[in-house]
C-alpha cells in the first residue's frame, strides 16, 4: 500500500513550537489563512492571559492578526468549536495540562489541530503541555529566532526584566531571543544595556 503524505479521512495535531520571536504565531496564522482559501471552516483560540494586542484576536510581532475567541481553560474549547474543520491554538503553555486531552479528542473527532506555544521557560524547562503535545502530534515544526547578542540561529527566551514568575507575557521589554551560548537565565542585563557597559558581545 502507498503511504498517503498527508492524513486523508482523519484529524490530526500540528505543534508549531520555539522560543520568543521565533514566528511561531506568525506560521500559525499562515496555516490557519491557507484553510481559509481553501474554504475549510477555522476557528481560533487563544489565553485570556495574553492581552498584548487585542481581546478578540491572536497577533504576532510582525503585526499579523486573527479573530479569534479568548478562552481561560482548554475544556472551554469543545463547545466553542461548533462545526470548524480547522482548529488554531496559540500560547499553549498558558493552557495547561488539560489541553492535551481536549486537542486529542478534537483530532480523534477528525479536525486538524495546529497549535503553537513555547517548548521551554525562561530558565530553560520544559514548558508543559508542550511536550505532552509534541509526543501526540504528527507533524512538529520547531522554529529558531536570531540571537540579539551574536546573531546565532536562537532556541530560547532570555527574560530581561528580574522577576521570577513563570508566567510573564511580555515582548521584546520582557524578553529576547539568545542562543545556547549567550543565553543566562539569572542575568537579566538587556543587550543594550550590556553595549553600554561596554561589554564585548561577540566574545560572550
Amino acid at each position: 500500500m502507498t503511504p498517503n503524505l498527508q492524513p486523508v479521512g482523519v484529524g490530526w495535531i500540528e505543534v508549531i513550537t520555539g522560543c520568543m520571536f521565533s514566528g511561531k504565531t506568525e506560521e500559525l496564522i499562515r496555516r490557519l489563512r491557507r484553510a481559509q482559501y481553501a474554504r475549510q471552516r477555522v476557528v481560533v483560540f487563544k489565553p485570556g492571559i495574553d492581552a498584548r494586542y487585542a481581546e478578540d484576536s491572536v497577533g504576532s510581532h510582525s503585526g499579523q492578526r486573527m479573530r479569534s475567541f479568548q478562552i481561560e481553560r482548554a475544556v472551554e474549547i469543545p463547545t466553542l468549536v461548533g462545526e470548524a474543520q480547522v482548529v488554531g491554538i496559540d500560547e499553549a503553555q498558558f493552557l495547561g495540562p488539560d489541553l492535551v486531552g481536549v486537542v486529542e479528542e478534537l483530532a480523534n473527532q477528525g479536525r486538524r489541530v495546529i497549535v503553537a506555544g513555547l517548548d521551554m521557560d525562561y530558565q530553560g524547562r520544559p514548558f508543559e503541555p508542550l511536550p505532552q503535545l509534541l509526543a501526540v502530534s504528527e507533524y512538529i515544526t520547531k522554529n529558531l529566532a536570531i540571537c540579539m547578542v551574536c546573531g546565532n540561529p536562537a532556541d530560547r527566551s532570555q527574560r530581561i526584566v528580574d522577576r521570577d514568575a513563570r508566567f510573564l507575557v511580555g515582548e521584546t521589554d520582557a524578553y529576547e531571543a539568545r542562543c545556547r551560548r549567550c543565553w543566562d537565565p539569572n542575568n537579566f542585563t538587556p543587550r543594550q544595556e550590556r553595549l553600554a557597559l561596554g561589554e564585548n558581545l561577540s566574545e560572550s
